[in-house]
């Protein structure tokens, strides 16, 4: 079971919405805070950017800056070379299959212009030019959604996030080595002004010894900015028509927590 502290508050159902695919990189957000956004912050940013660009659908004044060191010519020489091989072995039929082959070319329409990827690795106190810290990163900034996926690093940086909460709306978070973690989890959600409001376990990692998510997607709305019911959550995750596995092949992973 996972502690009453990551039960998320209530939310009326139609205040929450889905944006991205209905599989990995898809995440709940609450309604309200779309028009109110101006622009989203990706520390993490691998091959997929489907939830970003379904947000710029719906609000067209928002923009994107999107950080990831990992991200280059090398890594995308590897993707095509590795798709193109899965493609010859007809591992890659179906029409989406053979489009993602060309990740790359969506890839570079997208980040031009007004959206931007940094390829920069975030961390707290930046060394050289390669790297860049969230409070840099932020400075200046307000109304953002801020969305962190950096398979473990998320950690280094929860108390920068906490003294810069004021400029953030939304906060999009993948916990990973939840077990190993939750004190740090704990200790963050206590200081801050940012309170759950959907919980999903992502379901590739599967469970650990303690039969607990070994990484799990938040989405945490700013108390100071939304109203937020005081009361806990009811329902029952993943919530049915809300929540997609991440892995099409392996069952979702139901949660629950010491009430």
């Amino acid at each position: 079971m996972l502690p009453n502290i990551l039960k998320p508050q209530y939310s009326i159902k139609s205040n929450l919405v889905r944006i991205g695919p209905k599989r990995d990189g898809g995440y709940i957000v609450d309604k309200r805070v779309i028009k109110k956004t101006s622009k989203i912050i990706t520390c993490g940013l691998h091959d997929d950017w489907d939830f970003e660009k379904e947000f710029l659908s719906i609000n067209k004044k928002c923009t994107v800056s999107a950080y990831d060191h990992t991200v280059n010519n090398s890594f995308w020489f590897s993707r095509l070379k590795r798709d193109i091989l899965s493609f010859l072995k007809l591992k890659k039929l179906t029409p989406k299959k053979i489009l993602d082959i060309f990740k790359f070319i969506d890839y570079y329409f997208f980040f031009s212009k007004e959206n931007i990827h940094h390829k920069k690795k975030i961390v707290l106190i930046k060394k050289n030019k390669k790297e860049i810290s969230i409070k840099e990163i932020l400075k200046n900034l307000k109304n953002i959604i801020l969305k962190i996926d950096i398979e473990g690093d998320e950690y280094k940086i929860l108390n920068e996030i906490n003294k810069n909460q004021k400029k953030i709306n939304l906060l999009i978070i993948e916990f990973h080595y939840i077990s190993r973690n939750i004190l740090k989890i704990k200790k963050f959600l206590s200081k801050a002004n940012f309170k759950i409001i959907h919980i999903h376990a992502n379901n590739y990692g599967g469970l650990d010894k303690k039969n607990l998510p070994t990484t799990l997607e938040l989405s945490l709305l700013n108390s100071k900015k939304f109203k937020i019911s005081k009361k806990k959550s009811t329902y029952n995750y993943p919530i049915s028509k809300l929540d997609y596995k991440n892995h099409k092949s392996k069952d979702d992973i139901k949660l629950s927590f010491n009430d």
